[in-house]
């Protein structure tokens, strides 16, 4: 312990050993030590030690600092001195009296050390496994040292954790400690942790960050709070910024109404702490990360409408119309102001309906614009004024006509100040910087609105008194000639005005003649450029040249002096063309070109800087190369492609016409495509009927089959008891009764089978004219001729049956009449009763088949008729053959079906007249004599002898 006591500053016998030999030692007996006291000890000493000492002990007690952290775990002490050192050893922190040199000497050698310590993984997998340690004296110094590698390796470290098990969420649970101390320097880890790498963004985010941080910020006061509301702001733009997926999120998750009460400042805004304007400055930042241009329109557009629909936007307007805000928070506010509402439609008309709380009150744009026009307010602030003006103005024609309309007579007010007076006002002023930006703003008016460059063409200004007014467009060239041999920052008044005579008359032919109108702008022009001047009037002589091209291509020739032909002879005789095009191209090198294309806000070092627009640089992008092209091309070249023009207009009308025709085409076949399946679906319950009623007669078979056997029986049981006579009539009754009922039976089922053959007789007239159509449209005549043939074979059948049931007819009265004379001596009543019946049966059969024979005629008529309509209906839908075919094939074969069908039913009626047959027999069983013809006269004439007989 003596050793100890030397290193801590006790009395030491002997030479003083040296820093490095005491490194040296410690180290030893940290690696050698069985006690764990004396190992505890020596770490002590090594953490005292690694500030002053901080290169020995970084390259001798590294590696035994790490082993400490593995077989040491169960010590808490020993391991929050081991996580000390190895901090101590790494942190870079900045102190005040060091120099650069000494600075950057440290800073390296933080480097070199965490590059030693996460070369192996397992390092800083370990650091995460000790974060699951409570112990503060553990887990805090774990965090520090975690933050430090962090900053010093961020990419390596990042990678490590990010494919360690469960490492985020070990990360993420340091929010949740209830000591402020970690779960604040876990803000700074997780700061750290999320720069630059989506993957991790991701994970943290839906480790239910965005819930956990927006808690931590309204627990402590939300904008009023302290620096721990700003690492959760900063770590929730770390979130945020460029990743969509989190923005995305963010916005499902109902996270941006949890913002609107961030923004509520109260009536006193006096006395703002600075801790209070960096958390609203965030704060704002945050609301613009959701919205900015750089993100795509759907998300951007999306979060725009969550914002209003909250009052977020209104509650940004009030601290916009608010007194007392600081400069810088009142610039922020307008600046996300004007990117809530940039391209939203609802956004921009809430906007314009905002009043400042004035008397009179006046609108919020007019208020703005007094700004942004008056030169001793601050720069970024006019800066901001004018970014909101073309924000407004963004995709908002509305918006642009309401204020052109301010600069037009018809609806001037003299009492109010309104936003075209301000414009002009500015346009005109002798500071350059206003001139500048009234003249952008003027352009955002304008831009890509054809009819409010038409309208402003009106504007009508008065100069001075007796004098007759000038147009606002002629007073624009006026400016620019008065400004010429002037120097200096007139170049921004001249830049300014020049960007907004090219967006004025660019693709606006009225705009251009009446430029050209004025016999001193085209040499004005043409001086301009063709003069060698400075370094700094080459950017205005590009301009000039653009506006000259601008009037090249856009112009309609109305103007006999100044047409096409004669501006470019006139560039080619004073410039020349290649020294046009090489003024031209002075404006895309320039580098002020390069900063305002990138992003829409005009953010600018300083006043002299600011030069171009964001989309002024759009247009030059879009009308370089054509100006270019026109310029080089010969009359006989411009003659040819107004040809082509011309040519290419009637293709568009021969296109367009054929496009209509297809689309009447379209729905034609659409529409047969409907009827094709309807009749399918027809056909498919005529096949379901016709399976039912082939089902049907198999029961009427069998039915019939039963009652033959039945009446055997009956028959046979009749003959055996003949002698008896009172037996026998009897049983005659009986079985008069029976047959009674029979008849019934056959009457209804014949009745049925009647309905289902003029049922069947009508699918196949439906059968045989779909296919006559489809037939018709593929094969033509011969087809025809075949479905004539068919039609006639039909005729022919239903002549047979016609004959076939006259013949029954004749055989009915026969039958009726024999039937009659025998009744009255063979059977008594009931059995005359039962021959009624049985013959009012038959009458009722052969008259329905009469019926039928009737509609098979007409329905043959009909269905010729109905060919012929079909005929022409089918000749305008050629295209559909293919298909139709098809369904031809199938319903050949469903006819022919339907015709075994009908056979079928013929077979049927057969089968009924054998029936009607045997019931003759029956009758002549019962006593009855049914003969043929010559039987029933050869009886007659013997009845007639036997009642001469009785007379005698």
């Amino acid at each position: 312990m003596n050793f100890f006591r030397g290193v801590m500053g006790g009395q030491a016998v002997g030479p003083q050993p040296s820093g490095a030999e005491t490194i040296q030692k410690l180290c030893d007996r940290v690696a050698s030590s069985t006690l764990l006291e004396d190992r505890r000890d020596a770490v002590r000493a090594l953490k005292s030690l690694s500030k002053k000492y901080r290169m020995e002990v970084g390259t001798q007690a590294m590696d035994h600092l790490i082993n400490i952290l593995q077989t040491d775990r169960s010590d808490s002490e020993i391991l929050g001195y081991a996580l000390d050192t190895l901090y101590n050893l790494i942190c870079n922190d900045e102190e005040e009296e060091q120099d650069e040199n000494a600075q950057k000497q440290a800073d390296d050698l933080g480097a070199q050390f965490t590059d030693t310590f996460i070369q192996d993984p397992e390092h800083v997998t370990l650091l995460l496994t000790l974060l699951e340690e409570f112990d503060f004296h553990v887990r805090w110094p774990a965090v520090k040292l975690l933050t430090a590698l962090l900053k010093n390796q961020c990419v390596q470290v990042q990678g490590i954790i990010l494919v360690s098990p469960m490492g985020v969420s070990r990360l993420m649970d340091l929010l949740a400690d209830s000591r402020e101390v970690i779960r604040n320097d876990g803000l700074l880890l997780l700061q750290q942790l999320t720069k630059s790498n989506a993957a991790i963004q991701k994970i943290v985010a839906f480790e239910n960050a965005f819930e956990r941080l927006l808690d931590i910020i309204t627990e402590e006061g939300s904008s009023d709070g302290g620096i721990v509301v700003e690492d959760c702001l900063l770590l929730l733009l770390n979130l945020l910024k460029n990743n969509s997926s989190n923005q995305n999120f963010f916005k499902e998750g109902s996270y941006i109404q949890r913002m609107k009460p961030w923004f509520e400042v109260g009536d006193d805004n006096s006395g703002w702490s600075a801790q209070k304007v960096t958390n609203l400055h965030l704060m704002l930042q945050l609301v613009r990360v959701m919205v900015s241009p750089v993100n795509s329109p759907g998300a951007t557009a999306s979060c725009q409408k969550s914002m209003y629909q909250c009052g977020l936007l209104q509650q940004l307007c009030t601290i916009l119309m608010a007194t007392g805000v600081p400069a810088d928070i009142l610039t922020e506010t307008i600046n996300t102001v004007s990117e809530v509402i940039r391209g939203s439609q609802v956004n921009q008309d809430y906007f314009a309906s905002v009043n400042a709380p004035s008397n009179p009150p006046r609108p919020a744009i007019v208020v703005l614009l007094m700004s942004m026009v008056n030169e001793r307010q601050p720069f970024v602030l006019r800066c901001a004024v004018l970014y909101c003006f073309q924000c407004f103005l963004y995709k908002n024609q509305k918006g642009q006509g309401e204020i052109v309309a301010t600069l037009l007579p018809s609806t001037i007010d003299a009492n109010s100040i309104s936003a075209g007076q301000l414009l002009c006002g500015g346009l005109f002023s002798a500071d350059s910087l206003s001139n500048w930006c009234a003249a952008v703003a003027l352009a955002h008016s304008l831009q890509d609105n054809l009819t409010q460059k038409e309208q402003l063409l009106r504007v009508q200004l008065a100069t001075s008194l007796g004098k007759p007014p000038v147009s606002l467009l002629q007073q624009c060239t006026n400016i620019l000639s008065q400004t010429k041999s002037e120097k200096g920052s007139k170049v921004q008044t001249r830049v300014g005005l020049l960007m907004l005579l090219c967006t004025w008359i660019s693709n606006c032919p009225i705009a251009v003649t009446h430029f050209l109108h004025n016999q001193e702008n085209v040499p004005f022009l043409t001086a301009q450029i063709s003069e060698n001047l400075g370094e700094d009037e080459r950017l205005v002589q590009g301009l000039c040249a653009l506006l000259l091209g601008i009037c090249i291509y856009y112009n309609d020739n109305s103007l006999e002096n100044y047409t096409k032909e004669k501006l470019k002879q006139l560039i080619e005789k004073r410039i020349g063309k290649e020294n046009f095009v090489e003024k031209l191209g002075f404006i895309t090198k320039h580098e002020l070109y390069s900063r305002a294309a990138q992003k829409p806000q005009p953010v600018f070092p300083s006043p002299e800087q600011m030069l171009f627009d964001h989309e002024f640089t759009k247009l030059v992008k879009e009308l370089e190369g054509m100006i270019t092209k026109a310029v080089h091309k010969s009359s006989e070249e411009e003659k040819k492609e107004e040809e082509v023009k011309k040519t290419l207009e009637q293709h568009d009308n021969i296109v367009t016409q054929y496009k209509e025709l297809i689309r009447e085409q379209d729905a034609q076949i659409q529409e047969l495509k409907e009827q094709v399946a309807s009749m399918s679906s027809q056909n498919e319950q005529m096949q379901t009927t016709v399976t039912q009623q082939l089902s049907q007669i198999q029961q009427h078979k069998d039915q019939y089959n039963i009652l033959k056997l039945k009446l055997g029986k009956e028959n046979q049981s009749q003959s055996n008891s003949q002698g008896d006579g009172s037996q026998m009539n009897g049983l005659q009754t009986e079985e008069i009764t029976q047959l009674r009922e029979e008849l019934e039976e056959l009457r209804r089922q014949h009745a049925l089978l009647q309905t289902q053959l003029g049922d069947k007789d009508a699918l196949i007239n439906t059968l045989r004219s779909e296919a006559s159509q489809t037939a018709e449209v593929s094969t033509g005549g011969t087809d025809n001729t075949e479905l004539h043939k068919e039609l006639e074979a039909l005729r022919s059948q239903v002549q047979s049956q016609s004959a076939e049931i006259n013949q029954m007819k004749t055989e009915r009265q026969e039958l009726l009449r024999r039937a009659e004379a025998g009744s009255s001596a063979a059977v008594p009543g009931s059995d005359g009763s039962l021959d009624a019946a049985k013959m009012a049966e038959l009458e009722s059969r052969l008259a329905a088949q009469t019926t039928e024979t009737e509609r098979l005629k007409e329905e043959g008529k009909s269905s010729s008729q109905s060919r012929a309509e079909l005929e022409q209906q089918l000749a305008s839908a050629t295209s559909t053959v293919a298909i139709l075919q098809t369904e031809k094939a199938k319903l050949q074969t469903e006819v022919q079906e339907s015709k075994k069908e009908q056979d079928d039913l013929l077979m049927l009626l057969a089968d009924q007249d054998q029936k009607i047959h045997s019931l003759k027999l029956r009758l002549k069983d019962l006593g009855e004599t049914v003969d043929d013809e010559d039987d029933l006269d050869a009886r007659d004439q013997t009845d007639d002898d036997e009642d001469e007989e009785d007379e005698d």
